[in-house]
């Protein structure tokens, strides 16, 4: 029989989705009212054995059976009527109270900036603290001074004896210092590896900056919410209080230099373009090109997001490393440094050095930027790496640069060759630049960092001691070997500089201060309970990177690791915020601008798997004196309104103290983390002493406990109705609710077992290790904010998976919840969400009780869902599977089982699919494969081959033999350079990426359908209906018609392809941005003839051995 002709109206745009409970304009209802009239009539002209096969009154009958029964029992475990009835009583006490967003984020950004004050005030005593303290210092070449070396102090000898710089220091567990064992006394110096210990330089700056102890504390003291406070050296150490015992890494190497932090490079330098040019001629081949590019990825190092930069290599021509880069500064973020860093890796030699061109090139593209008004508009320079065989520069000089000199030429000599020393060191001095001679690896750290202290010199002959505020950044390489949490920080610092008379023109910058402040201690300041269920708040920088956000990832799983991604602290605000497509609330923000808008956004929940359909309105406003602005963003109806009650504290203590009774552990109620006494203190403890007035020194939010005492008695008649219903309910054999729970907006939970707490399904639920459902910082449990979204009376239904390889990802339990509304003077707010836990099993059995109904006038029941030749699902209304007659299909994707029947229910219009967008997704990279037979195409081949991999593996046995005295320091550090370039090769296996995916979404104006899908060689028919007070759809649906010819419907990620000119457009464009507000680039006292000089060239066995590991690595030929 030809199959029947069935429409496939286009009702449902990738980019398009109609809310469940959104607020559709007069085309959607429209559309949605044709959708249901065509249902009806293409029901009605079904031939007569697909309504005989499975009638729709069946299933009809079936669903309401079900969705009665399945009401019944959760309205009963859960008391959700009680709940209502309890709210309803006291409504006339009641006050709702509409939120001013602007008020609100103007609030919020007031007492950030009063935090954020305090932390300057501590650093500014710190900055005249060091710098009287060298004022009054003499330097002695001769001094002799033991002090705590973070490495070796407790550290014992063979006798029993403290090593030498290793005295006895106590450390002790500090919960305000993430519970690390530190010592809030004194301060404890680190040094690199590459640093000596005894250096005259290094004990003089130590002796001096001891001076900085009694700061330390005495900061720390009168705001003990500050964290690591600390002194970065230009000479390498690093004083950090409290004091702390540091271990080297895993190839017993300290690389953490506190020169290369983005702290101090900010604080020491003003903003600059930097155009990087690179000899690949061939005599620097080998070695001299190994230290060449780690010469460029060291100076990538000391750039950050307010820099703008570009590499340019050159033989016989002028090549741009990225093509795409061609005649551009682009800005220094993350992702373009490590951009940078992939493609110098792949840099060959090959050609004749001709140096002119290139200079010319580099000083077009500085000159352009800045006539455009682009770029860091401050500093600019060249850094001109070569060994040294250069000529016919000074007409390029001449013409380019002289006699203003506003572009400083740094040069850096490569390898032990002297012959070109004086030219080299002629180019930089005569532009204000620096010359250093980079024999060895490691000499490139201490040698780059010198151009630093060159730009560094105007703003130090003007004491200008700018305020920098860094980006977001996880500084996990603090504590190598510590149980560090990875939290995402900012950092405060500033400059310190000499202010001795006869070094003034030298302009001489001692260090650079700074103090951590963790992003989580500062949105504490913008307090969950004011946002509502939907809303949050989140800040930005001037270069329009999030710097904290509810939706920002920053870690990947690598395993079983979590590890920051690539580019986490340089996530822009609008690849978080996609739906801002004019960025017009970027461009605002960036702007430092206060103001509001409004936008229609998709919000994914559950990992992806589901989106809520919300209008949100956005305020925002600068904070001043920092270069960051906030945002607060709350969703419009209930989301803006805030419920306002009162009860008496002694009602309201009794109901507080109910064991089943906890608060949100993350939000704070009372300040608990300064007082070292309130520490040990949970939120509940602290809010009962505040309010029974035993402890006057307790700060708590009395809005909140209020909110919560209000809470507390109007849901303390729950315990008693779940008690009395477990005691009733224990003498079946086998209970199929595990367990009843319920949340308040004010973060009070309650909760109820109806079986013994070994029996629940899933034991994670309601504890910190299911974070999707617990009140944290960043949102509201998922079953809360679902149920808010759904119609009074409405129970939506979750699925919960097991977790962990011995369960290997069965489903275990079902959750229902819904929400209790509050109405007063016509306005509505959600007061709390109440729910149960369900056994799987449990809720089966009811369904297939219920699909074992027919009407009474029809006698023994014609179908049922046990025959064959049916085939029954329960879905919720995002497609997901929760009840099939085959177990492996619980919990999985409709369109993953049965592609044709879900494409035919997107083509009717009864789902719909909309398409999301993930711009921090990590995506496994296109792999290049090399012909099988090339690496062993000869035996001289392999023999090679086996040769450099014995010699490769000689070097490293050597790296790691060194022992001795400077031989031993520089070997340690060549071995640290080894082992970073070596995991270079060996890449992350994940990369940042875009991708898009769908999200399936029931129409809720669609009740019930019913078609037929033609499947070739078949037809299947089918019968969708909508399970009442709930999310969940009954399907049914022919079993004997196979379609599994047509293909399934997946709901996953795929990576979004750019093309060539697409992708190099999006990396070329330059975003708006906020330029820091000062710039120091030059000064009519500067000393441009210090200017650099012969760097030390002895070497270690070690370093002379890289050139073996170089062979072991050779350049490839270029094509």
């Amino acid at each position: 029989m030809p199959g029947l002709p069935w429409p496939h109206p286009n009702l449902s745009p990738p980019h398009s989705g109609v809310p469940c409970c959104g607020r559709p304009g007069p085309w959607v209802l429209l559309r949605e009212t044709v959708i249901i009239l065509w249902l009806l009539l293409s029901s009605a002209s079904l031939p007569t054995w697909g309504q005989t096969k499975i009638p729709l009154e069946t299933v009809k009958l079936w669903a309401d059976t079900f969705g009665r029964d399945l009401y019944n029992t959760v309205t009963k475990y859960s008391g959700s009527l009680l709940l209502q009835k309890k709210y309803k009583d006291v409504e006339s006490s009641l006050k709702i109270q509409e939120v001013d967003g602007l008020e609100l984020v103007r609030k919020f950004s007031e007492d950030m900036e009063n935090m954020l004050r305090r932390k300057v005030e501590a650093v500014k005593s710190l900055v005249e603290a060091a710098e009287e303290a060298d004022l009054r210092h003499e330097f002695n070449a001769s001094l002799v001074f033991n002090y705590y070396n973070s490495v070796l102090v407790n550290e014992r000898d063979e006798k029993g004896n403290y090593v030498e710089l290793g005295a006895e220091l106590v450390l002790e567990p500090n919960a305000h210092f993430s519970n690390l064992r530190v010592n809030t006394s004194v301060s404890s110096v680190q040094l690199p590896t590459n640093v000596y210990n005894k250096d005259p330089d290094i004990l003089n700056g130590v002796y001096m900056s001891e001076a900085l102890n009694p700061v330390f504390v005495e900061n720390f003291q009168r705001d003990p919410t500050l964290t690591w406070q600390y002194f970065g050296s230009s000479t390498g150490f690093f004083r950090i209080y409290p004091g702390i015992k540091w271990t080297p890494d895993e190839n017993g190497v300290i690389a953490f230099d506190c020169r290369n932090r983005g702290w101090y490079i900010q604080a020491a330098t003003s903003p600059k373009d930097i155009v990087i040019l690179v000899d690949v001629s061939g005599s620097m081949k080998g070695l001299r090109l190994t230290i060449a590019k780690h010469t460029i990825v060291t100076i990538l190092d000391t750039l950050g997001e307010n820099d703008f930069v570009n590499i340019i290599a050159y033989n016989d021509y002028v090549h741009y490393i990225e093509p795409c880069f061609r005649g551009i500064l682009v800005q220094a973020d993350r992702d373009n440094r490590e951009h940078f860093k992939q493609l110098v890796d792949e840099l060959m030699v090959k050609g004749v050095g001709v140096v002119n061109p290139a200079l010319s090139e580099a000083f077009q593209i500085l000159q352009q930027f800045q006539e455009a008004r682009q770029g860091s508009l401050c500093n600019q320079a060249i850094m001109l790496i070569t060994d040294g065989a250069v000529e016919d520069y000074e007409p390029v000089l001449e013409k380019f640069n002289w006699p203003d000199r506003k572009v400083r030429v740094f040069t850096y000599l490569i390898g032990r060759e002297v012959t070109f020393a004086d030219r080299m060191k002629w180019i930089a001095c005569n532009n204000k630049g620096y010359y250093t001679q980079i024999s060895t690896l490691a000499d490139a750290q201490e040698n780059v960092m010198e151009y630093l202290h060159v730009l560094s010199r105007p703003m130090v002959i003007n004491h200008d001691h700018d305020i920098i505020w860094t980006e977001a950044y996880m500084d996990s390489k603090l504590f190598t070997s510590q149980t560090q949490s990875l939290m995402l920080l900012t950092t405060v610092a500033m400059p310190v500089f000499s202010k001795k008379n006869e070094t003034r023109s030298h302009g001489i910058l001692l260090g650079v201060v700074g103090s951590d402040v963790t992003l989580r201690e500062l949105m504490k300041l913008a307090p969950r309970y004011k946002l509502g269920v939907h809303g949050y708040a989140f800040m930005n920088t001037n270069n329009g990177y999030i710097l904290s956000h509810p939706d920002l990832r920053p870690l990947y799983r690598e395993g079983k690791k979590l590890k920051p991604k690539p580019n986490y602290n340089s996530v822009d605000l609008s690849e978080v915020e996609w739906e801002d497509q004019a960025e017009t609330l970027r461009t605002a923000m960036i702007n430092g601008e206060t103001g509001s808008l409004t936008m229609d956004v998709k919000v994914p929940l559950d990992n992806g798997k589901r989106v809520l359909f919300l209008t949100n309105d956005y305020f925002f406003t600068d904070i001043s004196d920092t270069p960051f602005s906030l945002g607060v963003v709350l969703s419009r109806g209930h989301g803006e309104y805030i419920l306002m009650g009162n009860t008496s504290v002694e009602e309201g203590l009794h109901d507080l103290l109910h064991p089943d009774l906890s608060l949100a552990s993350d939000w704070i109620y009372c300040i608990t983390d300064i007082d070292p006494d309130h520490r040990k203190l949970s939120q509940l403890e602290a809010m009962v002493l505040f309010l029974t007035g035993k402890d006057p020194d307790l700060e708590c939010d009395e809005e909140l406990v209020r909110e919560v005492l209000l809470d507390a008695v109007v849901t303390a008649p729950m315990e008693a109705y779940w008690t009395a219903l477990a005691l009733n309910t224990s003498d079946e054999s086998e209970p199929e609710v595990d367990m009843a729970f319920l949340g308040t907006r004010a973060g009070l939970l309650r909760g109820s077992l109806f079986v013994g707490s070994e029996k629940v399904s899933d034991r994670k639920f309601l504890t910190p290790e299911d974070e999707a459902s617990v009140f944290t910082m960043d949102h509201f449990p998922l079953w809360y904010r679902q149920a808010s979204e759904r119609p009074p009376g409405s129970f939506v239904f979750n699925l919960h998976w097991a977790q962990g390889p011995e369960s290997q990802g069965e489903p275990l339990a079902v959750t229902a919840s819904t929400a209790v509304v509050v109405t007063v003077d016509k306005k509505t707010a959600v007061a709390a969400a109440v729910g149960v836990q369900m056994k799987l099993g449990g809720l089966q059995r009811r369904f297939w009780a219920a699909t074992r109904q027919c009407d009474a006038a029809a006698g023994t029941c014609p179908e049922s869902c046990a025959d064959s030749d049916l085939d029954c699902f329960v879905i919720d209304n995002n497609g997901f599977i929760l009840i099939s007659e085959r177990a492996p299909e619980t919990g999985r994707f409709l369109g993953e089982v049965d592609g044709a029947l879900l494409s035919q229910l997107l083509s009717m219009g009864v789902f719909s699919r909309v398409t999301m967008y993930d711009y921090q997704a990590m995506c496994r990279p296109q792999s290049h494969h090399h012909s099988g037979t090339q690496p062993l195409s000869s035996p001289l081949t392999a023999f090679l081959t086996a040769t450099r991999w014995l010699l490769h593996q000689l070097c490293l046995f050597l790296l790691e033999w060194c022992a001795w005295g400077s031989w031993h320091e520089r070997g340690a550090e060549a071995k640290a350079v080894f082992h970073h370039s070596h995991k270079h090769k060996k890449q992350d296996v994940l990369q940042p990426c875009d991708t898009e995916y769908p999200v399936f979404v029931h129409r809720e104006a669609i009740r019930e359908a019913n078609g037929i899908i033609d499947c070739g060689t078949c037809q299947k028919v089918f019968v969708i209906q909508q399970i009442p007070n709930s999310n969940l759809l009954l399907l049914v649906t022919d079993s004997t018609c196979d379609c599994s010819s047509i293909p399934p419907v997946l709901q996953e990620a795929t990576e979004v392809k750019y093309n060539a000119s697409v992708k190099c457009d999006r990396m070329r464009s330059q975003k708006l941005r906020r330029r820091p507000d000062s710039c120091h680039a030059f000064h009519a006292e500067e000393n441009a003839q210090d200017c650099g000089g012969t760097a030390d060239t002895s070497a270690s066995l070690a370093l002379l051995l890289l050139p073996l590991w170089a062979w072991r690595h050779p350049p490839q030929a270029q094509a």
